[in-house]
């Protein structure tokens, strides 16, 4: 009998292109706690899913706190505390309802606060410059803050080489689309591990794609799962 050999696989995430994927493929208006139930749920599909045996070591899940840091509005000059706003207390909660999932860890990076400035939004800017709207036209949602994040690739490049070299795990799974993430899986790959990333439906460049061992999505997945859920709770309430 060809017994197939169970892989030890690392699931690595990068949360803020997941919050992004997740918000353009399942919606925006769901609570901290069910985004982190969502996020838990898509994880494992990496692992029931796939089309050989896998056995989960542990999710990584890699992410910045939000800002906490008081700002001045460069048009109406009011101060904005981002410590009091509705998507700190969220993301918060969001980390809480993360920690207290089972094989889960959370590496956080850091916000360059004291560097955080308001910025035009692009398309604003393009009005600007092509004279369809006037300077004296901006309002205060015609900017966006922009803030650095630091630490985050650091740390997945930090975890890859610890779970590569340790021999802790034979396969690492990275939910990403950065093409910045290359020298990362050229190491893994060295190393002996099977590299697979998941840019969950996003078209990636394919100088990336030269670097990894395979792509894996289960976005649809998802949509047959949430579906499955919106009918049995449809019945439940009929009856």
């Amino acid at each position: 009998m060809n017994i197939r050999e169970i892989r030890k696989t690392a699931i690595l995430v990068d949360g803020g292109y997941y919050r992004k994927r997740a918000i353009a493929l399942w919606g925006k208006n769901k609570t901290a706690s069910e985004r982190a139930d969502e996020l838990f749920r898509y994880c494992l599909l990496h692992i029931s899913e796939a089309d050989e045996p896998r056995d989960l070591y542990r999710i990584f899940y890699y992410d910045c706190p939000p800002m906490t840091r008081e700002i001045i509005h460069p048009l109406t000059k009011e101060t904005v505390s981002y410590a009091e706003m509705p998507g700190t207390r969220w993301t918060n909660a969001f980390f809480e309802a993360l920690s207290k999932k089972r094989k889960l860890a959370i590496r956080r990076g850091e916000l360059a606060e004291s560097q955080a400035t308001y910025i035009l939004k692009p398309s604003v800017l393009s009005e600007i410059i092509s004279k369809k709207k006037l300077i004296s036209d901006l309002a205060k949602d015609d900017f966006k803050l922009d803030v650095k994040q630091k630490g985050v690739d650091m740390r997945i490049g930090l975890d890859v080489a610890s779970l590569s070299y340790g021999k802790y795990v034979n396969q690492i799974v990275l939910i990403a689309g950065d093409s910045d993430f290359i020298p990362v899986a050229k190491m893994a790959r060295k190393s002996g591990i099977d590299f697979i990333l998941d840019p969950m439906k996003q078209h990636i460049k394919p100088k990336l794609s030269e670097h990894i061992d395979g792509i894996e999505t289960y976005t649809d997945k998802m949509y047959i799962a949430n579906e499955e859920k919106l009918e049995y709770e449809m019945e439940a309430n009929d009856q």
